[in-house]
């Protein structure tokens, strides 16, 4: 079982999953809109890689015979500018998250709470992947400099990224 604390922080991470996955699907909708379906693509892919991290919350909560609480999402941006942008807001969005879950993990540590810091291991490798990921687009997107047949070849690479498995 774990801290009522405990509880309240992980409840928060999962609503703050489910918000991230909002804003990748904002981002979808922006860049098909924009008919960059490639970069369509790689965020609608992030929107369900997002979901399932907000689920692998969802069940951790509840196999620790603990309430999941559900809470509003913030309402997403719908205007994200160029591809760099968007990016950029992309690799701010998850320093984010890696903060969140590094305090999580402070707060397991805190409490000695050894099967939540072992659940949370995943999460610090899958965000040091995610911002490996991130940056590696950004640094692509610096050497094409906004050209059309950079941002062309860029958004075919993007549309190659497959769907996650929806491991839970």
């Amino acid at each position: 079982m774990i801290s009522d604390s405990m509880t309240k922080a992980l409840n928060e991470q999962m609503n703050f999953e489910f918000y991230s996955a909002n804003i990748y699907l904002s981002l979808s909708a922006y860049c098909n809109f924009k008919g960059l379906d490639g970069f369509a693509n790689w965020f609608y892919n992030q929107y369900q890689e997002e979901m399932i991290h907000a689920m692998k919350f969802y069940h951790y909560i509840l196999d620790q015979s603990q309430p999941v609480e559900l809470d509003q999402c913030p309402k997403p941006e719908n205007d994200f500018g160029t591809p760099l942008e968007m990016f950029q807001t992309t690799l701010g969005h998850e320093q984010e998250v890696t903060k969140r879950i590094y305090s999580l993990v402070d707060l397991a540590l805190d409490e000695r709470d050894h099967g939540t810091n072992s659940f949370l291991q995943w999460f610090v490798t899958e965000q040091v992947e995610e911002e490996a990921t991130v940056n590696s687009i950004i640094d692509k997107l610096k050497l094409v400099e906004g050209t059309g047949n950079g941002i062309f070849m860029l958004n075919n690479e993007l549309g190659q990224r497959q769907a996650p498995a929806a491991t839970v």
